[in-house]
C-alpha cells in the first residue's frame, strides 16, 4: 500500500493536488482528522479491494490543531505497518493567499466570530508548521497555476517509485522571488546574460541562437559542470538517509535564458542516472 498525506494552507492548492491523485487511480480522502487517521488506515489495510492500494489523505487546520502533537507517533505507525507513506505539503505567500480569496470570494475556513483573512492566514500557519517539518516534499505553489500544479504532482508523486530519490530540477527568477521550497539554490546571475542581445531578449533558453550564445563563454560550461558534480557528490547521501524529494533551484535575473539552459542541460545530463528520477520545472518561463 502506497499512503499520501496531502497538507497545506488553505487557497495554496490541496484540493487540485488531491483531485489529481484521484486521477491517478489513488483512493482520496479529504479532510479526515487526524485522530481517526490511524484507525481509517487500519480498516482499509484489513480490506482486500484493490482500491486501496493506492490512497491519498487531506488534512488541514480545521481537523488538525487538537492532534497534531501525536501526528509524529501516528506517522511512525504507519511506517511501522510496512506502508509506504509521503508527506506532501502545499504552501503559498501570504499576499497570493489573500489575492486567491478575494478573486474566488470563497470564506477561509477558519475566519469565524470576526476573525480577519490574514490572521486566519496566520493562525492556520501555526497550526500547521509541525506538519511542515515532517514533509517529504514541500510545493510552493505562490508562481504555480492550477495547470502547473497539477503537472507537478503527477511528476513528482504519481510517477515515483518506492525505490527511488526524485530530484526537481527547476529555473526561476530572482526578480520573482526565491522558491520556498528549495533545498538548493544556486544564483547563475554571474553569468552573460543573453538579454542584453537585442535579438535575443524574446527568446528563451531552449532557443538554438540563446544556446549557442550561452555555450560560446567558457563559464556557463564550467557553472554546469560544478553544479553537476556537487548534485551527483551528494545524491547517494541523500538516498542513504531515505530522503524521497530534493529540489534544486537555478535562478537568473528573470527565468527565461540563463536558468533555463542551465536545468535543461543538468537534466539531460543526469539521464544515465537509473535509481534517480529528474524532473523539471521552468517556473517563471511564462511570466
Amino acid at each position: 500500500m502506497k499512503l499520501v498525506i496531502v497538507s497545506g494552507l488553505s487557497g495554496s492548492g490541496k484540493s487540485v493536488a488531491i483531485n489529481t491523485l484521484e486521477d491517478d487511480n489513488f483512493y482520496c480522502i479529504d479532510n479526515i482528522p487526524l485522530g481517526m487517521l490511524l484507525s481509517c488506515i487500519e480498516h482499509l489495510i484489513s480490506s482486500s479491494s484493490l482500491y486501496y492500494e493506492k490512497i491519498a489523505i487531506g488534512v488541514d487546520a480545521r481537523n488538525a490543531s487538537k492532534d497534531i502533537i501525536s501526528f509524529p507517533e501516528v506517522v511512525e505507525a504507519i511506517k511501522d505497518r510496512g506502508i509506504e507513506l509521503e508527506l506532501v505539503h502545499l504552501e503559498a505567500n501570504e499576499e497570493t493567499l489573500i489575492k486567491r480569496y478575494s478573486e474566488t470570494r470563497r470564506k477561509h475556513p477558519l475566519t469565524k466570530d470576526g476573525l480577519p483573512l490574514v490572521e486566519a492566514i496566520q493562525m492556520e500557519k501555526r497550526i500547521l508548521e509541525d506538519l511542515v517539518l515532517l514533509a517529504d516534499l514541500r510545493i510552493d505553489t505562490t508562481s504555480t497555476n492550477v495547470r502547473e500544479l497539477r503537472s507537478i504532482i503527477t511528476a513528482q508523486v504519481c510517477k515515483k517509485t518506492s525505490s527511488e530519490l526524485t530530484v526537481l530540477l527547476q529555473s526561476f527568477g530572482f526578480k520573482y522571488g526565491v522558491p520556498n521550497d528549495s533545498d538548493y539554490v544556486f544564483d547563475v546571475r554571474c553569468l552573460p546574460n543573453p538579454y542584453w542581445e537585442e535579438s535575443l531578449r524574446k527568446l528563451t533558453g531552449k532557443d538554438e541562437a540563446v544556446i549557442d550564445f550561452l555555450q560560446s563563454h567558457h563559464e556557463v560550461k564550467a557553472m554546469i559542470a560544478s553544479i553537476a558534480d556537487f548534485i551527483e557528490k551528494w545524491l547517494p547521501f541523500f538516498s542513504k538517509e531515505n530522503r524521497s524529494y530534493l529540489n534544486v533551484s537555478i535562478g537568473c535575473t528573470g527565468g527565461h535564458h540563463r536558468s533555463v539552459h542551465i536545468v535543461e542541460n543538468l537534466a539531460e545530463h543526469f539521464k544515465k542516472f537509473e535509481d534517480t528520477h529528474f524532473s523539471v520545472r521552468h517556473r517563471d518561463l511564462e511570466n
